[in-house]
């Protein structure tokens, strides 16, 4: 059975929701590449978080990049902001496994010691295989294992969840 999508434009506006009062002004967003980064270009200017957003690129990072190889289209990760001892709200789209989850909070590490590290996410789908957990979420839906599913932004900047096979 194909679940029914929700609509990421209402999801957006509950995370800011979720997040207003958890943010400081010692609070930093980073997003994942490349559907975690456009989540985290909303929030960043939904919430007026004073520091620069942060991207992560964390293809270097994945435990499967023996088996897939290098991703053809890789982002430069850009931290433009201290991570000793800063608050981090991490932001993907999609929590599926929480490998990826886990290659971000690596390279985070590589910049220094946060104070936290908190995570937002689009959609959790379940089908963890580390103990990974969001504590922000747009919306908790079940999506069969065979199935990917893919934010996507159109040239508008509207953002539209599909699911692929």
């Amino acid at each position: 059975m194909t679940p029914i999508l929700p609509d990421p434009e209402s999801l957006c506006a509950e995370l800011v929701r979720q997040l207003q009062p958890q943010v400081t002004a010692d609070t930093a967003l980073v997003g994942i590449h490349t559907g975690g980064a456009w989540l985290a270009e909303r929030l960043h200017s939904a919430l007026g978080i004073a520091l620069p957003l942060g991207l992560l690129d964390i293809s270097f990072y994945r435990d499967d990049f023996d088996k897939t190889g290098l991703h053809p289209q890789i982002k430069p990760t850009q931290i433009p902001f201290e991570v000793n001892g800063r608050h981090i709200v991490l932001v993907d789209d999609v929590l599926y496994t929480g490998r990826t989850v886990r290659g971000a909070m690596n390279e985070l590490f590589d910049y220094g010691r946060p104070a936290s590290i908190s995570l937002a996410v689009l959609i959790d789908r379940g089908g963890r295989q580390l103990p990974v957990a969001a504590q922000f979420v747009g919306a908790r839906l079940e999506v069969p294992p065979a199935r990917m599913l893919v934010l996507e932004r159109d040239e508008n900047g509207k953002l539209r969840l599909k699911l692929d096979a």
